[in-house]
């Protein structure tokens, strides 16, 4: 792999070279990472796995930890891969208060924030992509090959005549 971030790159086993891969990218590519598991009940709803994290949007922490602490998102670092949520507030020693960053593998969306019309007109039509409406059309007769049968049935009448 080269020094710098190449997007040819398809994937490797070594855990050194992913990591490169991951610290590298470009914005926008590591805007995909930000994505995380939806809840079953959102799963059936808009009929995908995972959605790309928003502002507004409310989340369980799955793992770490504040494992099972519930809130929204109020901030995102699209280039450290982390979040940052309401409830998560600890003291500095000055007596400052910050919010906690979590990683976006580590969270779970509960409830979107549908503010965003883009947001809703793609889960519409993944919807629509994955239970497509089945339609019969009817197929069409060659008349050339109708006019052929035709004539070899008018062939077996004579013969058996």
């Amino acid at each position: 792999m080269k020094k710098e971030w190449s997007n040819k790159w398809n994937s490797s086993t070594q855990p050194r070279k992913q990591r490169k891969y991951r610290a590298n990218a470009p914005l926008h590519i590591k805007k995909k990472f930000l994505r995380a598991n939806l809840e079953e009940k959102l799963r059936e709803q808009i009929g995908k796995r995972s959605a790309t994290l928003k502002k507004g949007d409310e989340i369980v922490i799955k793992r770490g930890q504040h494992n099972g602490k519930i809130g929204k998102i109020v901030a995102i670092q699209i280039n450290k891969s982390t979040v940052h949520i309401d409830t998560l507030k600890e003291k500095k020693a000055n007596g400052q208060e910050y919010i906690i960053p979590v990683h976006a593998s580590n969270i779970q969306i509960i409830k979107l924030n549908l503010d965003d019309k883009k947001r809703i007109d793609k889960n519409n039509k993944k919807t629509k992509t994955v239970q497509p409406e089945k339609k019969t059309i009817p197929k069409k007769e060659n008349k050339e090959k109708t006019a052929k049968k035709e004539t070899k049935k008018k062939i077996k009448d004579k013969k058996s005549e």
